[in-house]
């Protein structure tokens, strides 16, 4: 019976729902629709070859390797796509860290900074502190001989006065036991001059760790603007990756198999 029996010539879908049922039911027809399309292409393997007739072995064999060469030469290109979108997106770490970096070490230069303005307001009080200092001693009492009392006082008025000044910074806590152990600090000395003793220590001491700051706060600066040039630097740098990186990814998106889940459902008409 023939399939215009049960199926209009004009109704297509119909037909192909046919088709398919057919396929479904029975896989033979698909198989040998397969290797005939198997052949069909070896067959113009052979014809595209100037040795495919005379010597069919030698053009296949020439044709394998041809396509085993296509195919590392595209297996060559994913990998130097992967290689590019890799050093792309390491630059791009880099450079975010570099930059977090520098943002530190500008941190770090503005507390430098801020030191530096202390310390040279420490000295100019200290220094103050010293001319007036000075300025009171012209009004001295005249000097008389100390008994073994007064000398006693002077000791615990030196050390006092030493301990109170390390307390607020103005000199080194060595200085304590210095001046406990009687090294570089005399405790014969009359008070007014045991002021002016600690007080020019002080102001020394202070303009030495001002002179420290500076140092520290240059040094500082010249790292901070190293950091901020290499984070601009490798910013710049993973920008040009990025754009290389673009067709990149597109060779490596086409590469990667797409899978997908497709369900078709095939409605078989019947007359």
């Amino acid at each position: 019976m023939r399939l215009s029996t049960f199926i209009d010539p004009t109704d297509g879908n119909a037909a192909m729902n046919l088709v398919a049922e057919m396929i479904l039911n029975d896989p033979r027809p698909a198989t040998v629709w397969g290797v005939l399309m198997v052949l069909a292409l070896l067959s113009l393997v052979l014809l595209a070859s100037p040795h495919g007739i005379s010597e069919p072995t030698r053009a296949l064999r020439e044709t394998a390797g041809t396509m085993r060469t296509l195919r590392e030469q595209r297996r060559h290109r994913i990998r130097q796509a992967e290689e590019t979108i890799r050093y792309a997106d390491e630059l791009h770490v880099a450079a975010q860290r570099a930059e977090r970096g520098a943002q530190r070490w500008l941190e770090h230069w503005q507390d430098s900074e801020q030191h530096v303005n202390a310390t040279w307001q420490a000295w100019l009080d200290a220094q103050a502190r010293l001319d007036r200092a000075h300025t009171a001693a012209a009004f001295r009492t005249p000097w008389t001989a100390p008994t073994p009392s007064e000398y006693a006082a002077r000791e615990r008025w030196l050390h006092q006065a030493v301990s109170v000044a390390a307390e607020r910074g103005e000199l080194p806590a060595t200085a304590v036991g210095d001046a406990l152990a009687g090294r570089g600090w005399d405790a014969r000395l009359h008070p007014v001059e045991q002021e002016l003793v600690v007080l020019r220590t002080a102001a020394a001491y202070l303009l030495a760790e001002h002179r420290r700051a500076v140092a520290t706060e240059q040094a500082t600066w010249h790292d901070a603007q190293l950091a901020r040039r290499t984070s601009e630097d490798l910013h710049r740098e993973a920008a040009a990756a990025t754009v290389l990186a673009i067709p990149a990814r597109e060779i490596v998106a086409a590469a990667r198999p797409q899978r997908r889940t497709a369900r078709t459902t095939v409605a078989v008409r019947t007359a």
